[in-house]
């Protein structure tokens, strides 16, 4: 049986998520939300022409004259009466500029004698006024939808008056990983254990990526744990479980999926590291069944649930390629499509370099830690010389 291409892998995968609704979170809690809909703002931005200096409002025609004070205009608190003739108003940064003044003369450039003033250095028409609307225009659009809601984003709401925001509801994941060969950290482990790191790698790459995160931790191998574990994720828009996903004596994974109703898709595919990846479903229901090799439980989840996700956020997702010169020369490539994890240079000229880790075992975490970009080599490559320009994937978990 002919593995699967990865990228017919990726659109059936993507083909069975759907975009998912909208809920209204307040200012405070929409860091790394999605918008669902445009961003209006409700009032210009000034809603006033303001100072945008320390100084005194006058009349331009009037620069000429010595003016008499007859009151002061601060940020809350604004000037009631009207400049005319003859007359100047003490204003503040921030301040509404008083009817009938047009211009801003700085106080550095100001004499002040009493309750009069006369002026040093006289400025052009209108100098110093911040116009009404400078910063945005009632009804102007701020934020498309679609956008991912940033720190500095949230300000600019805040100044829009957008104390509720409309976003995307999150993917909600729940993930578990299978073995009995596994610990937490913390626990004590027998002689044949090792300590469990996908679910928690896969928890924080999720959550970073907008998700909703349920993780059960360690599943058992053991059939009714596995399905009680599935039984679980009822509710959900994605299951992921890692490990426990091949046909060997102690891989419950599969069985247990079809157990809970659960139409299996496809469970291998040419890739590397990560062949034995299996997709499903079942109604609104995504489930990926990851590897259990740590690399290949991660490389997997950067190329199928990251694009996933970003489509049930109503996102546009393209993988981003970019090119870079290998280091060394690479061997011919088998049928499956390769991703070795590499690190990316920068000569003085600024051409991109790869160096490709001599090591690439798919339970070796820290070369991945390291790593800081995947070069991905299709099915049947061919060997390549040294400084050969190859596709790479930068890699920002």
């Amino acid at each position: 049986m002919a593995l699967m291409p990865v990228d017919e892998a990726l659109a059936r995968v993507l083909g069975a998520g759907k975009v998912l609704g909208s809920e209204f979170v307040k200012l405070d809690d929409v860091i790394g939300r999605v918008l669902a809909k445009d961003l209006k703002a409700k009032r210009d931005q000034p809603p006033f022409q303001s100072s945008a200096m320390d100084g005194y409002a006058v009349r331009h025609d009037d620069l000429t004259d010595r003016l008499n004070l007859i009151g002061v205009s601060a940020a809350g608190h604004a000037f009631k009466g009207i400049v005319k003739k003859g007359q100047a108003v003490r204003i503040l940064t921030g301040a509404p500029l008083p009817l009938g003044a047009d211009t801003i003369v700085i106080q550095e450039n100001v004499a002040v004698e009493g309750c009069t003033i006369s002026i040093r250095e006289a400025p052009a028409l209108g100098r110093n006024i911040r116009p009404q609307g400078l910063d945005f225009k009632k009804n102007d659009i701020l934020f498309a939808a679609g956008t991912r809601i940033s720190a500095r984003d949230i300000g600019l709401m805040a100044a829009a008056n957008a104390a509720v925001i409309s976003v995307r509801k999150r993917p909600r994941v729940v993930l578990f990983t299978t073995g009995d060969e596994l610990v937490l950290p913390g626990d004590r482990p027998r002689t044949d254990q090792i300590f469990s790191s996908n679910s928690h790698a896969l928890a924080a790459m999720l959550s970073a990526w907008g998700a909703k995160v349920i993780n059960l931790g360690i599943v058992r191998d053991d059939m009714r744990a596995t399905v009680a574990a599935i039984n679980k994720a009822a509710k959900a828009d994605i299951l992921v479980t890692t490990g426990g996903a091949s046909v060997g004596d102690h891989d419950y994974v599969q069985e247990a999926l079809k157990h809970a109703g659960i139409k299996i898709d496809f469970w291998k595919i040419a890739l590397r590291p990560g062949k034995p990846l299996m997709f499903g479903n079942k109604g609104k229901l995504s489930v990926l069944g990851l590897p259990g090799n740590p690399v290949s439980a991660l490389v997997c989840a950067r190329i199928f649930l990251k694009p996933l996700i970003a489509k049930m956020l109503g996102l546009d997702f393209t993988e981003v390629h970019v090119m870079a010169r290998i280091a060394d020369a690479l061997p011919a490539n088998d049928e499956r499509q390769d991703y070795l994890r590499a690190i990316l240079r920068y000569e003085e000229n600024g051409a991109r370099v790869v160096q490709v880790f001599s090591k690439q075992d798919s339970s070796m975490q820290r070369n991945l830690r390291d790593a800081d970009c995947l070069i991905v080599r299709p099915p049947h490559a061919p060997e390549m010389p040294r400084n050969a320009l190859v596709p790479v994937i930068l890699l920002n978990y």
